[in-house]
């Protein structure tokens, strides 16, 4: 199975859609004039595998060694990536420009210079009304150049003009490498640790930030500008869980395509990306009705040719509407009927396998595991926990650790008192060396391990406790994690009153949707 995703050809060659497989076939025939190349067989044969064999591959290439096919699995991915920028160049701003800039190249080496200039302006007009500001500094250097070594009859206006021109998009280009690179590296942050667990991890946050954010803010002025300065917001806020904020600059970042529409064929990526996090948003916010609008807003976007343009686009719409739906199950407690959808969300993450990074796998198994842990199936809960703690530890330490403890209360609840007292020495022992601990967890320990095979008095009251001990933490900014990644109040609330966690967390949804909408510093797990 490790080779199906470790072979970059066989990935390539299971990546392409009907059409583009087509094409391919139209392409190398045509430019090989050969019926029977030996490409066309290792594709055909690649293609029709399930799971990348090589042996395979030897017996049914002919007088092929490793070496020889080494070298042919090199040439047919070239060919491939040929076949893909011819069809897809027409669909993708970036192509179009980059086949102007080598076109231009190529007529300036035979010494048609006016005519490389001439497509070298229009050019820059194309990456000036669609902000493609790298490539516009990579057209204005070979005019420069041009200009500089030969004499092209151009006004001493324009050369000026060329010079000040350079100069401003430098200017911008850099306040977007330092803003696109703060965003990138709190995200980094953000898939190791989590939020931030205490005020040492705040501190180290805000002066991360404070160093990071370029000083000449104030003349931000693009759409690039202005896209990763509230990403880095987004991020900065989410880290630090201050939700209020989060919702704010994504709403900002989702509003900025709407002052800028012909932007969301541009960079359809960010805007997929700006919708989760204004759905992620609401979900920490407990903003139950502007989540299920934004949802459906987005499930119509879904549907439109910019979303399904291309693999990446579909498989992260499909990724983060799925995720949006659980969100809005676990916010409403409907969890047996967020359950009813796990099947089809896993059949299209098989389906999506070669593409989907483990961080995501890893988010879907857990919010799957709270499903089952709300609605009562808590031997379920712990099969899709062990998929966590036996995975690897390097990402997501947050969710590792709140794995392990649900993991615990699972089998507290299922009564397995035997091996609580080791387990929960275990867990502990594992957030406390991860520094994943809060008061609202130490209280929960304490609890768990004063009640075990306990009289039902005694628990009563030891829940009671509980319940007196956690309520007032809720508004914390450091003690929301507990909130955020299970809803604790909920589950002891339950213990209390003698009913289902799911019958609990429903009444509040019904009690919040007769209210005016919240925007309250609680908040659930993304």
């Amino acid at each position: 199975m490790a080779n199906r995703f470790t072979d970059s050809l066989f990935q390539l060659v299971h990546s392409l859609e009907k059409a583009e497989k087509r094409h391919f076939k139209l392409y190398i025939k045509r430019s090989s004039g050969k019926e029977d190349l030996k490409v066309v067989q290792l594709f055909d044969a690649l293609d029709k595998m399930q799971e990348y064999d090589e042996q395979t591959l030897l017996k049914k290439i002919s007088d092929n060694s490793k070496t020889k096919l080494a070298n042919l699995k090199t040439h047919l991915y070239n060919e491939l990536l040929a076949s893909l920028r011819l069809l897809k160049t027409t669909d993708n701003i970036d192509l179009q420009l980059s086949e102007h800039l080598d076109h231009a190249r190529i007529l300036y080496n035979k010494g048609l210079k006016q005519q490389a200039l001439r497509i070298l302006e229009k050019a820059k007009e194309q990456a000036r009304t669609n902000q493609k500001f790298n490539t516009l500094v990579q057209l204005i250097s070979l005019e420069k150049k041009i200009e500089t070594l030969h004499i092209t009859r151009s006004s001493t206006d324009k050369t000026e003009q060329m010079a000040q021109e350079a100069q401003e998009i430098s200017s911008h280009i850099d306040r977007v490498t330092r803003l696109s690179n703060l965003a990138l590296l709190l995200y980094r942050w953000y898939v190791i640790h989590g939020h931030a667990r205490n005020e040492e991890d705040e501190a180290d946050i805000k002066l991360f930030f404070k160093n990071y954010l370029p000083k000449d803010i104030e003349q931000l002025n693009g759409f690039y500008e202005k896209l990763y300065y509230y990403q880095s917001y987004c991020w900065y806020a989410f880290i630090r869980q201050d939700f209020l904020m989060y919702y704010r600059y994504a709403q900002k970042w989702v509003d900025l395509y709407n002052e800028n529409v012909q932007l969301k064929n541009i960079e359809t990526g960010h805007y997929i990306k700006g919708m989760q996090a204004l759905l992620n948003s609401h979900f920490d916010l407990r903003n139950f009705k502007a989540h299920e609008q934004v949802l459906r807003e987005f499930e119509a976007y879904e549907q439109t040719p910019d979303a399904q343009k291309n693999d990446n686009f579909r498989i992260h719409t499909s990724i983060y509407i799925n995720t949006a739906k659980i969100n809005g199950h676990l916010m409403s407690g409907t969890f047996k009927e967020g359950l009813a959808i796990v099947p089809e969300i896993e059949e299209k993450l098989s389906e999506y396998s070669l593409f989907v990074d483990s961080h995501r796998i890893l988010v879907f198994n857990y919010k799957i595991a709270l499903l089952y842990f709300g609605s009562g199936n808590y031997n379920k809960a712990i099969d899709y926990l062990h998929r966590i703690i036996n995975g690897p530890i390097e990402l997501r330490l947050d969710l590792q650790c709140y794995a392990r403890l649900i993991h615990l209360l699972s089998h507290y609840e299922l009564g397995n008192y035997e091996i609580l007292d080791s387990l929960s020495k275990s867990v502990q022992r594992f957030m406390e060396k991860m520094k994943n601990f809060t008061k609202a967890e130490e209280a929960i320990f304490k609890f768990l391990k004063t009640s075990f095979g306990g009289s039902p008095e005694k628990i009563k009251k030891a829940l009671d406790k509980l319940l007196e001990e956690i309520k007032h933490l809720e508004k914390s900014r450091h003690e929301t994690r507990a909130f955020a990644y299970l809803d604790i109040i909920s589950w002891v609330e339950s213990k209390v009153k003698g009913k289902t966690m799911e019958e609990i967390v429903y009444a509040k949804y019904l009690k919040s949707k007769r209210r005016p909408q919240q925007t309250s510093p609680g908040g659930r797990l993304r």
